[in-house]
């Protein structure tokens, strides 16, 4: 079957079993399902993760991680996890550092946007170290548009990425292992630009909204970072490179009912709109399953 959502019947075809089974799962609150008009409609997808993790043996006894959202500051997800009443804790210190937590069961989800320079592709679980998890899920949060942040009304003329190396114009920058560090990298090497032509900041931003900071107080003239983080910062913003920006998870956490509320609240009109305000988001693919080991 190729379609994305199964009617009762045909989720019950799908998993060989009778109707009235499928009717009490979803009474229980078993399986997901969604109810439109009064007709019962399965995510096939869903159904499909419901079912492994049903299959995962003596796995059920683990302990799960702690209810936390590491890896890389997103706004719009900052923002989210607050406000869907998730009971999910965050603690962005980069990607990279989501990656280690979730592999050292310290994190419930991983937020990750690491490109590999070599193909092009962002977040390939066996570039990250993930090729070995066997219940890894990998699903899409947005598409990001990343970019230079300079202070309002662009005081020194900067247009491009070639004017990170003129003299005197100082470079915020984040710290190694963080998907905005790598991807800067990525587009300097295009360019043809050393990182020693370049006057970095004395210290390493730790998130978006450090970055935004530095480049608000006049710590450094220019940075790379999110539109979004731009605009709440009320700095002037150069698109340059359109990213993608994933969470990473171990399969039987996207049941968690931390992680299902933070996906139910993705869905809702109130998440859309705040995602239009914030700008820089296509979140057409928002929870998609891109990758089920």
């Amino acid at each position: 079957m190729s379609v994305n959502y199964l009617t009762t019947s045909e989720v019950a075809d799908y998993l060989r079993l009778k109707e009235r089974k499928v009717y009490d799962l979803v009474r229980q609150g078993q399986i997901p399902c969604s109810r439109v008009t009064g007709k019962l409609l399965f995510p096939r997808q869903q159904v499909d993760l419901w079912v492994l993790n049903h299959l995962e043996g003596d796995q059920a006894q683990r302990q799960p991680p702690p209810a936390v959202v590491a890896g890389s500051q997103d706004p719009l997800l900052e923002w989210a996890i607050r406000e869907s009443r998730s009971d999910l804790a965050s603690l962005f210190h980069g990607s990279g550092d989501g990656v280690r937590r979730l592999l050292e069961g310290r994190a419930m989800v991983a937020g990750v946007h690491l490109l590999d320079p070599d193909s092009g592709q962002y977040n390939q679980p066996h570039l990250l170290g993930l090729g070995g998890v066997k219940d890894l899920v990998v699903l899409r949060w947005a598409i990001r548009r990343q970019g230079l942040l300079i202070a309002a009304g662009n005081p020194l003329g900067i247009t491009g990425l070639a004017d990170l190396a003129r003299p005197k114009t100082r470079v915020a920058h984040r710290q190694p292992g963080a998907g905005a560090a790598r991807l800067l990298t990525y587009l300097l090497g295009k360019a043809g630009i050393a990182p020693t032509a370049i006057d970095w900041a004395a210290h390493p931003s730790l998130n978006e909204d450090d970055l935004a900071l530095s480049v608000l107080q006049g710590e450094a003239d220019v940075g790379l970072g999110v539109e979004a983080a731009a605009r709440r910062q009320q700095l002037d913003f150069i698109p340059l490179y359109d990213e993608q920006f994933d969470l990473m998870m171990h399969r039987r956490s996207y049941f968690e009912p931390s992680v299902q509320a933070l996906l139910a609240f993705s869905r809702q009109p109130r998440f859309v709109q705040r995602a239009e305000a914030l700008g820089g988001y296509d979140i057409r693919q928002i929870g998609e399953v891109l990758y089920n080991a």
